[in-house]
């Protein structure tokens, strides 16, 4: 698959991590026929996280990318965020094929329409010793979308490539 050579070749390109982002997600977002692809980033001991890229296939759909690190907000954990309650258990990656009819307990439909807007996403886990140092987004805005599993092996190749860099980022950033 040509297309998982260029995402192999982007993840281990020695570049800098904000280049290897920037330059991964507008592929990313293009192979999975995405809408947005955005990269979350934490601090597992400190809660501290921004969206350090976000790529949108075109104005109309909102750019998410943080200016600054800031504490997590206490209540995503609280029941308000499933899907990041399931992240930060370190959880597989869910794929969520329409936010719409997805079981509650997974997505709270209501949460995501009101500060995401999309309708389909993979919630993607970027997960290291069992803690959750980031999460990578790619999502379709208006209408339901079905993953599949070539969708699903390139998420995993990608997690299993982009983690590492990750942990490092977040690691000579926030200590």
């Amino acid at each position: 698959m040509q297309d998982s050579t260029i995402l192999s070749k982007i993840l281990s390109e020695h570049r800098p991590p904000e280049a290897i982002f920037s330059t991964l997600l507008p592929v990313l977002g293009d192979l999975l026929q995405c809408d947005r692809c955005f990269l979350y980033l934490r601090h597992p001991q400190t809660n501290i996280g921004k969206v350090v890229s976000c790529w949108c296939r075109s104005p109309e759909y909102p750019d998410v990318t943080d200016s600054d690190w800031k504490a997590e907000p206490t209540d995503l954990i609280n029941n308000e965020d499933p899907l990041f309650a399931a992240a930060l258990r370190a959880e597989p990656s869910i794929f969520v094929e329409d936010v719409e009819t997805a079981d509650p307990k997974v997505v709270n439909k209501d949460f995501e329409r009101k500060n995401f807007g999309h309708r389909a996403l993979i919630h993607a886990h970027l997960c290291d010793k069992n803690q959750l140092w980031g999460i990578l987004q790619p999502c379709v805005f208006g209408q339901p979308r079905v993953w599949t599993e070539t969708d699903r092996e390139i998420i995993s190749d990608v997690i299993d490539k982009l983690t590492p860099i990750v942990v490092n980022y977040v690691t000579s950033t926030q200590n």
